[in-house]
């Protein structure tokens, strides 16, 4: 069987997991829709928790009704703009679906954003109502005057936190009052979240969104720089928390729980924590950031049964359980996500937890969910496993995107289902670039198939390195590096030297602890293991390598950096969304 005829005929659908269907139904109503059938179905059940305090379906559905007529009494309405800066917490899941309640399109933002890339992003969307943590309210509120800016409201995390907590936070102790006051004020000049949330419910007449309004705008800005805002509809990401359900048959409606220490603003922790969690009517333990410490004081309480993440995240979790410190027992299902997963960080959380882990891809145009190995012995580590349910892929000539290559061949991943996204915001000649006619979105990622139909990334296609006439993919090369001597992580780019065009392989590399860098017998171990033309021109060492919050390095970054300083020790910026 071809590639073309094994994707055309979905043959890999015969490696799904028992019980995997092979399509989900077509999403006929809103994200909206969605948390009001689960409260219908499960009010009792849990639905948020934050350090122990909890929201059932419920009580999050009322403070949305609520929360969603604040909104509307300071002039939100249906195709608005709102922007959401702020951590993980309780507050970010009413705002998010309050938002979407009344039609208007969620612009998630991240809370650490400095604030130049914070304006651009404004400059571009427009929205002039910002629901923002307390302690980022003043950066938004400087905009105004460049960006329309109108209200700001602020969060303070502490309030849904448990009593017990709050109290404890209160300093100085020997000023409570003081303290109190310094707990609840509201940042100058903005409105307090209470304020908006104190409002009666939305009156059932305010129309409701449907299917196909957008939902959201995603920002990216891939491997370009530019940030662009991926359009979402409610029946994307509808479609892609169905997809999720469908991949994991055995979660039981109201009794799982979901740990989610990935960023809500993120399309990743987007998707498996409030979309998902709302479609699988399960508990949602919140964590305003990665802390191991956190997860084993909540473990306690309520046991992780899905916990998404990045690799680095489950080698520290799998290594505090090694230690007796957390019971991982209860965890069935785990999603990797960002970067490979290796076989070392499977074995080692395998060995502690109660169900396999398995590695998924996705990008922020497909809602971001499009492939992912099966929970079965048959998955395969290192792919990024088959295609979704109702997802359909080629694999094709990056310059000829009408020619499809052998089975084995490295070409570019072409996706197409009901999660793929409705373009950019205010950009057709970028969409045009992206999506082709028929909703198929070209992922920019270099991969192979095998017979099985399991997919492995290659690279990005922008970041293939053109050298002496041949394509090398930095990521074989810092799999390489990675296993030299005194190494602990690299990232490999092209620097182009004068004006032919050709570019010089560079690595930029982090020692182990203790380590010092030999580059004789790196350069020798490099060639052992690699064709001449992929072996490194020149290293540099770096105290460390830029990276997202998923813990994904940034090769953008280390290029940018290395081209303008050739003996820069590091990059000067870290934070991106991508």
């Amino acid at each position: 069987m071809d590639a073309k005829e094994l994707n055309e005929t979905r043959a890999w659908l015969s490696n799904y997991a028992e019980g995997v269907p092979a399509d989900i139904e077509p999403a006929d109503c809103s994200l909206y829709d969605v948390l009001e059938r689960t409260t219908e179905k499960f009010p009792d059940a849990p639905a948020i928790e934050f350090f122990g305090a909890e929201l059932t379906f419920s009580q999050l559905h009322e403070h949305v009704l609520r929360f969603a007529n604040g909104l509307r009494r300071i002039g939100v309405k249906a195709g608005d703009r709102v922007a959401l800066v702020m951590p993980n917490c309780p507050q970010h899941v009413i705002a998010y679906y309050a938002v979407l309640r009344l039609g208007a399109i969620c612009v998630e933002h991240n809370p650490l954003y400095t604030r130049d890339e914070l304006r651009t992003q404004y400059l571009d969307h427009g929205a002039s109502i910002t629901v923002a943590w307390d302690k980022i309210a003043p950066l938004v509120q400087s905009l105004r005057g460049e960006v329309e800016v109108k209200h700001v409201i602020s969060v303070n995390m502490t309030k849904m936190m448990p009593l017990k907590m709050r109290l404890m936070l209160k300093l100085p102790v020997k000023k409570a009052r003081e303290g109190r006051e310094k707990l609840t004020a509201a940042a100058p000049g903005t409105v307090p979240f209470e304020k908006l949330l104190g409002q009666q419910p939305i009156p059932a007449s305010v129309p409701k969104p449907g299917p196909n309004d957008i939902a959201a705008f995603s920002y990216t800005s891939g491997t370009t720089g530019t940030p662009k805002g991926a359009m979402l509809s409610h029946a994307n990401l509808v479609s892609n928390g169905r997809q999720g359900a469908a991949w994991m048959p055995d979660f039981t409606p109201g009794r799982e729980t979901i740990y989610l220490f990935l960023p809500l603003f993120h399309s990743f922790g987007l998707l498996l924590g409030i979309i998902y969690g709302v479609t699988s009517a399960s508990r949602v333990v919140l964590f305003p950031s990665f802390d191991p410490d956190l997860v084993v004081a909540a473990s306690k309480r309520h046991p992780a049964t899905f916990v998404p993440g990045v690799p680095p995240m489950y080698d520290r979790l799998a290594r505090v359980a090694a230690e007796g410190e957390l019971d991982l027992s209860a965890a069935h299902y785990a999603m990797s996500g960002a970067m490979t997963l290796t076989d070392a960080t499977v074995k080692r959380w395998e060995s502690v937890a109660g169900g396999r882990l398995t590695e998924g891809y996705g990008l922020t145009e497909a809602s971001p969910f499009c492939c992912v190995n099966p929970f079965a012995p048959n998955r395969k580590i290192g792919t990024i496993g088959l295609p979704a349910p109702s997802t359909t892929v080629k694999v094709v000539d990056p310059d000829n995107i009408d020619v499809e290559v052998a089975l084995g061949e490295v070409g570019e991943l072409v996706v197409h289902g009901p999660q793929v996204f409705q373009g950019y915001w205010n950009n057709p000649e970028e969409t045009a670039k992206v999506l082709l006619p028929g909703q198929w979105l070209r992922t920019g990622d270099l991969v192979t198939q095998d017979a099985d139909g399991f997919i492995t990334v290659v690279d990005r296609k922008k970041e293939i390195i053109i050298t002496g006439g041949f394509n090398v993919a930095p990521t074989e090369v810092e799999k390489v590096l990675a296993g030299a001597l005194g190494i602990a992580e690299a990232a490999v780019v092209g620097i182009q030297r004068g004006s032919s065009g050709v570019e010089s392989i560079t690595a930029a590399v982090v020692l182990a602890e203790g380590a010092t860098f030999d580059e004789a017998a790196v350069r020798a171990y490099a060639r052992e293991h690699l064709a001449e033309h992929k072996v490194p021109r020149s290293y540099v060492v770096w105290e460390e390598l830029p990276k997202s919050l998923l813990g994904k390095v940034l090769r953008r970054r280390v290029k940018e950096t290395l081209t303008a300083n050739p003996k820069a020790t590091r990059a000067e910026v870290a934070d991106d969304e991508e």
